[in-house]
């Protein structure tokens, strides 16, 4: 029997062979265009428009004015912009290994059969459900030199009435200390997931080789979730980075600029100072450290895992 063009089974057979009916070659495009067109308007054009800023001399009211590199240069020169640098540094390393560190412990205590585990987990997470601005205010509050609670419970141990946020000395502790009662649970969660996916015979061989907690933890634990830790460091610096709300509803980097982030002096300068070209110049630069320090976490991941692949 013959196949006509025009009859079903040759339409069939058309569109078998194409992947679409009449013999059409596959389109994609009407999907792609628009994931294409929400990226260029909310992600490149911004930052497009942020460069181009950032080479100009332009203060809200005034004209705009081409000056090349002169913003770069004269960050060099600004020794406030020097120490945001320090000091968002130093904020970020405590408040990657504080969090990190009892965020493990927490993940291997919570790893135990314990009674209720549900239901202490549930409680253990609930500072990450809360809004930055709500926990600022408690916290302010807490911290408060007179009526704060903390003083209070330091004095039932004997230790005298703390500064907090209210001294240059202590204001950027303090402020970890919030960061690391927030964000804890977070790598908490991260770590137990490690945890749970961990294979039970190393740990049978290293019990019957009598080794003790604190080896299986040295030799076994530690390697196999590590790069399950260097998620969390990567997540968590990247965020302590740009941390923002939480400093300036306590302390709007205060007292004096001890407590001026980067992320507060790129405020300050944009909508304080209404210097944005100096303003975007700053954030790109910030932006270029944050890239440069997770480019390098990322590669610390990647080799760990090669050495855990190579050693297994």
């Amino acid at each position: 029997m013959s196949v006509t063009a025009s009859s079903p089974i040759a339409a069939v057979t058309d569109e078998t062979e194409s992947g679409q009916p009449g013999g059409l070659s596959p389109s994609y495009w009407p999907f792609v265009v628009p994931a294409l067109v929400v990226v260029v308007a909310t992600i490149l054009l911004p930052w497009a428009f942020t460069l181009w800023m950032s080479v100009s001399e332009w203060k809200i009211g005034e004209g705009h004015h081409f000056v090349g590199l002169a913003n770069f240069a004269h960050m060099l020169a600004d020794r406030r912009f020097g120490e945001s640098i320090e000091r968002t540094l130093a904020y970020t390393v405590l408040s990657v290994v504080a969090p990190l560190v009892f965020g493990t412990a927490a993940a291997l205590l919570f790893n135990r059969n314990l009674p209720f585990r549900g239901l202490l987990r549930g409680i253990f997470v609930m500072p990450m459900m809360a809004t930055p601005v709500a926990i600022a205010l408690v916290w302010t509050m807490m911290f408060h030199p007179q009526l704060g609670v903390l003083n209070y419970l330091l004095s039932l141990i004997g230790i005298e009435p703390q500064d907090w946020v209210y001294s240059p000395d202590t204001v950027i502790p303090s402020l970890v200390l919030v960061e690391t009662w927030q964000w804890t649970p977070l790598v908490m969660l991260i770590v137990l997931g490690g945890l749970a996916s961990l294979p039970r015979d190393p740990y049978e061989s290293a019990e019957i080789d009598g080794a003790n907690a604190w080896q299986k933890f040295r030799y076994l634990t530690l390697p196999m979730i590590t790069p399950f830790l260097l998620v969390a460091v990567t997540i968590r610096m990247i965020d302590a980075l740009k941390s923002f709300d939480i400093i300036y509803a306590i302390t709007q980097g205060g007292p004096g600029t001890a407590s001026e982030t980067t992320n507060l002096y790129l405020y300050s300068v944009a909508f304080s100072y209404s210097d944005l070209g100096y303003g975007s110049a700053i954030a790109v630069v910030f932006f270029a450290l944050i890239i440069l320090l997770s480019m390098l976490l990322l590669q610390l991941r990647r080799s760990s895992a090669r050495l855990a692949g190579g050693s297994k």
